[in-house]
């Protein structure tokens, strides 16, 4: 994650009690299982599928939904969901908050995360990307051909891609403005006049008595900490997952026009909070 907010105030020192830590026991051993169960089962599962199936996966996007589903069950935090999911050939993009963001919007629909290839090194998180069929990918303009053909050869196999433009998590109370620099590939043949994309808004609101940011993951905050604050927590907040209307990509004139409508969709519904 890049240090965006360095100059503001950070969230207190970690503080867990005997009852948190009894939490982070119960839920994270369960979590544990459930998580690395699955990933051994999706690897099993994929050995039979990729011969047979090549770059289509009819099983394995299941598993993943599933062990999302259980995971934020056993976390306690519930989602909330508005708007109709796209079920058009297409792309999503979404803003980014947490890490939570992956378990949340893979909880809710098959997809298959494009991400900065640096997360592919990350302790963990991409084991877990890679296993699960990321797509690995560096912001230069100058790679934006091969970008395509990746991005089209995905998508003609039926895979929803999603993307998170603003380029980094945020504190999870503010937007950034979207980077345009991947919409280019979508301006290319033959994706330009085939594909919709869809914007998501996902919003968290913190437990009651918490620090608003609470599940917001940003600057140089380490993946350890966020888990086990998470874990802890007596009560949990809430998520709101809202999928707004999906546009066609040649109805608009460039990469920066389309950024523009997408990321004012996904910033006028981030105000809204869960009652």
């Amino acid at each position: 994650m890049s240090q965006t907010w360095d100059d503001e105030e950070r969230p207190e020192k970690l503080r867990i009690g005997p009852a948190g830590w009894a939490r982070v026991a119960v839920r994270g051993s369960v979590m544990g299982t459930v998580v690395f169960g699955g990933l051994g089962l999706l690897l099993l599962t994929r050995l039979v599928e990729r011969p047979v199936f090549k770059m289509r996966r009819p099983v394995t996007p299941w598993i993943t939904q599933a062990v999302c589903k259980l995971s934020l069950r056993i976390m306690r935090l519930p989602v909330h969901v508005r708007g109709q999911q796209m079920t058009d050939h297409g792309a999503i993009v979404a803003n980014h908050s947490s890490w939570l963001d992956i378990f949340v919007l893979n909880s809710l629909k098959n997809i298959y995360f494009v991400s900065k290839s640096e997360v592919a090194g990350w302790p963990g998180i991409g084991w877990l990307a890679r296993a699960t069929g990321t797509v690995f990918i560096r912001r230069d303009r100058r790679e934006a051909k091969a970008q395509t053909a990746l991005f089209a050869e995905r998508l003609h196999h039926g895979h929803k891609l999603l993307f998170f433009p603003e380029g980094t998590s945020t504190d999870g109370l503010r937007v950034l403005p979207f980077k345009t620099t991947l919409f280019a590939s979508f301006f290319e043949d033959p994706l330009k006049d085939e594909i919709q994309l869809q914007a998501v808004t996902v919003i968290y609101s913190a437990p009651h008595d918490q620090d608003a940011r609470f599940y917001g993951w940003w600057g140089d905050m380490d993946f350890g900490t966020h888990l086990l604050k998470t874990l802890s927590a007596k009560r949990q907040g809430k998520v709101e997952v809202i999928y707004h209307d999906p546009v066609r990509v040649n109805a608009f004139s460039d990469r920066k026009a389309i950024a523009q409508h997408l990321e004012a969709q996904v910033r006028d519904a981030h105000h809204l909070k869960i009652e």
